[in-house]
């Protein structure tokens, strides 16, 4: 949608095919998944890098009806008793609150994040660009790209204690890798920045309402939405000037079919499939019982344990098993909404990383409410309603996440550089006027938009520089 509207108020006369009956995909929100009424989000609950970004800063959501809300705090991360006596760390919107809870490792928080937060606005400029771009702003680029190349392992290196570390990874690994892989200090670095310059809002009333406000400034701008129907082939669209493919390299080697060059071929289809999803809603009577007390005020949850026990587990499920006690992250959005509760009945959402296409659905709803009970003793018995979806319901949902896999490939540094394919601009598909905008070109996973941002801008420069010759 982000590329679509870039397209639209240029001017391109825009086509949005849906192969399903509405917009969204994995932005969705329902009210029928556990209770009657209660708001779940099906998909991305929390939204820290659409505040201000170059997409929003284009097109203004809050006029266009979405109202965001904040947690009183950002993300939590509860720990064990004997691993920290407080029980666990948590991050806020300061800087400085966050750094006075880590006790001795506040001072190193702060010297990674308040550099970041001071100077995002000219780091985002670079940070969330196509790779290949000049720099406006090298210095701070280079400074922020010698810390997001390093392993998230070796960036907590600088904590001594085991809150520090743990909250630092908890980050880290919303990238389903293991926090030992080069350049999982990256997205711990966006995210933690985000929160602390913008924090971790929610949509009110639902991640839909983004949907929502997207498809109705599309309308507004001359474009509009066809669902219900999934395209075979390229044949099939006619000769439009551009097409932009928001799907995986599996599907667009199906959309290219013949048309696709040898190297497109090779790249898309040795992509390598990431560790899956395993998503559960639950309807909770009065909330979640949370031993640590900053965690009933977090907006997000990072259920991992220490940095050794989330490596190991992160591991286990690269390795085809699932762990005992898997990561959790857990989003209690209707602290910052409360109108998504039903009386004392809150929805929670949730997904704990399991194997590609793990199918012991039993065996996996129990590991995610053994790792929740853990830390909240009471929890089961307050449990009204439970709902999951499993990596292959994922799958059947979107043929993007192969194998249950919602973040549309393994995040690998190259990946985050270059997308699917080895080229001057990620965007290519090799095929003339054809282009990805999907997660799996730059920035990658989670950046809420900005790929297809980035693709829309390829495109018209394309287009723009053809009208010229």
């Amino acid at each position: 949608m982000a590329a679509a509207l870039r397209l639209a108020r240029a001017g391109v006369r825009v086509t949005v095919v849906e192969s399903y009956d509405e917009p969204g995909g994995g932005l969705r929100s329902v009210t029928d998944a556990t209770v009657p009424g209660l708001v779940h989000d099906l998909g991305a609950g929390f939204h820290p890098l659409l505040i201000d970004n170059p997409f929003t800063r284009e097109v203004d959501l809050i006029a266009a009806g979405v109202e965001w809300a904040w947690p009183e705090v950002q993300f939590a991360h509860p720990l064990d008793a004997a691993l920290d006596p407080g029980h666990g760390a948590a991050a806020y919107r300061s800087v400085e609150e966050t750094a006075a809870g880590l006790g001795r490792d506040g001072a190193a928080w702060r010297r990674i994040f308040a550099p970041l937060v001071e100077g995002w606005d000219e780091l985002a400029v670079d940070a969330l660009q196509p790779p290949l771009h000049v720099p406006r702003h090298p210095v701070g680029l280079a400074r922020f790209g010698a810390q997001a190349v390093l392993p998230a392992a070796v960036m907590a290196r600088a904590f001594r204690t085991e809150r520090a570390r743990a909250l630092w990874t908890g980050i880290a690994t919303h990238g389903f890798r293991p926090p030992t892989v080069p350049m999982s200090s990256a997205i711990a670095l966006m995210l933690g920045t985000a929160a602390h310059k913008y924090g971790w809002p929610v949509a009110v009333g639902g991640s839909q309402r983004i949907v929502d406000a997207t498809t109705r400034l599309l309308a507004e701008a001359g474009g509009r939405v066809e669902t219900g129907r999934r395209v075979a082939s390229l044949d099939e669209l006619g000769s439009p000037d551009l097409v932009m493919l928001d799907t995986g390299p599996g599907e667009a080697l199906r959309i290219l079919g013949d048309r696709a060059p040898a190297l497109t071929r090779r790249s898309y289809g040795r992509w390598p499939a990431g560790p899956a999803a395993f998503q559960v809603s639950f309807a909770v009577d009065g909330g979640i019982p949370w031993d640590y007390e900053p965690a009933r005020r977090a907006g997000t949850l990072h259920l991992g344990g220490s940095l050794a026990d989330t490596t190991s587990a992160e591991r286990s499920v690269e390795r085809g098993r699932l762990p005992r006690l898997p990561y959790v992250l857990l989003g209690q959005q209707y602290l910052a909404d409360p109108s998504r509760a039903q009386g004392s009945v809150v929805p929670i959402d949730c997904y704990a990383h399991v194997p590609a296409g793990w199918d012991d659905g039993d065996a996996a709803l129990a590991a995610v409410v053994d790792r929740i009970a853990a830390y909240a003793p009471g929890f089961r018995d307050r449990v009204v309603a439970t709902a999951v979806r499993g990596p292959a319901q994922l799958f059947a949902e979107n043929p993007n996440w192969i194998g249950g896999d919602i973040a549309a490939g393994l995040v690998t540094p190259l990946r985050l550089a270059w997308g699917a394919r080895p080229s001057l601009s990620p965007y290519d598909t090799g095929v003339a006027g054809v282009h990805l905008c999907s997660a799996v070109t730059p920035p990658g996973p989670g950046a809420h938009g900005l790929c297809g941002w980035n693709a829309a801008g390829v495109a018209l420069d394309r287009l723009e520089r053809a009208a010229a010759s």
